[in-house]
């Protein structure tokens, strides 16, 4: 599977081996202009709407009170956000919850970060096929999905009202650091750290504790655990980790 899928890049760059292709891709032009493309082509994107939904629930009865009594913008980051389930699943438990709390004065803008351009371009445009919201309950479907115009495509988007708080962008959590102008409130950062050995594991949760806000929270996936590492971060819930410090 992964060779048929590369064949695309070797069609493209004129190459007729892999050796060949290899050698570009890690060469400094390569990695200049091609390692995005092979990225995009190799990497598998397996996300849905309200995955590991406890998630959300800690976070709307637990997580957001606390938050809204000393900010009036919260920051969320959703890390490995592929192609936007998550991070427009974050915007409509944040929307429910500024509703219900009458807090109207507050906002919240959801940062999404992929490696994966392609990915990206999807969760920009925030349309999916119809069987990829199944997991959305109806009343939230009935507030932030709007069915396609045309009755022959099974399309939904994403409501413009959440759309407008979303800002997607590239970002290689490998890079050597990356910091945002401004410290998030909440990190998502599931089923991401499981792929790498342990050392690279701890370099990826420090550089999320960097860019944590005080009393922010992270939030990783069932598989993972922060467990022996040395990032001062505190067990809050399974899976979610709070900085005090």
């Amino acid at each position: 599977m992964l060779e048929t899928r590369l064949q695309k890049r070797l069609r493209a760059r004129g190459m007729k081996s892999f050796k060949d292709y290899c050698e570009y891709v890690f060469s400094p032009h390569g990695m200049e202009n091609e390692v995005v493309y092979m990225i995009d082509v190799v990497t598998t994107n397996k996300t849905d709407f309200f995955r590991e939904p406890e998630h959300f629930r800690f976070m709307a009865e637990r997580v957001l009170p606390e938050l809204i009594r000393e900010n009036r913008q919260l920051s969320v980051w959703s890390a490995g956000c592929s192609t936007g389930e998550e991070p427009y699943t974050l915007a409509m438990v944040l929307s429910e919850f500024l509703e219900r709390e009458n807090r109207g004065g507050l906002d919240f803008v959801i940062h999404g970060t992929d490696i994966s351009t392609r990915v990206l371009e999807t969760a920009r445009q925030g349309i999916y096929d119809e069987e990829r919201v199944s997991t959305v309950p109806l009343e939230l479907k009935r507030k932030y999905l709007l069915r396609s115009k045309d009755k022959t495509k099974r399309l939904i988007r994403i409501a413009p009202e959440l759309r407008a708080k979303m800002i997607f962008s590239r970002l290689n959590l490998m890079d050597s650091d990356f910091r945002f102008q401004t410290r998030m409130h909440v990190i998502f950062c599931r089923n991401v750290i499981i792929y790498f050995d342990r050392e690279t594991q701890e370099n990826l949760v420090t550089k999320m504790y960097r860019n944590l806000a005080v009393n922010g929270y992270l939030f990783m996936g069932h598989s993972e655990t922060l467990h022996g590492m040395d990032v001062p971060l505190v067990q809050v819930a399974p899976t979610v980790y709070k900085k005090s410090i």
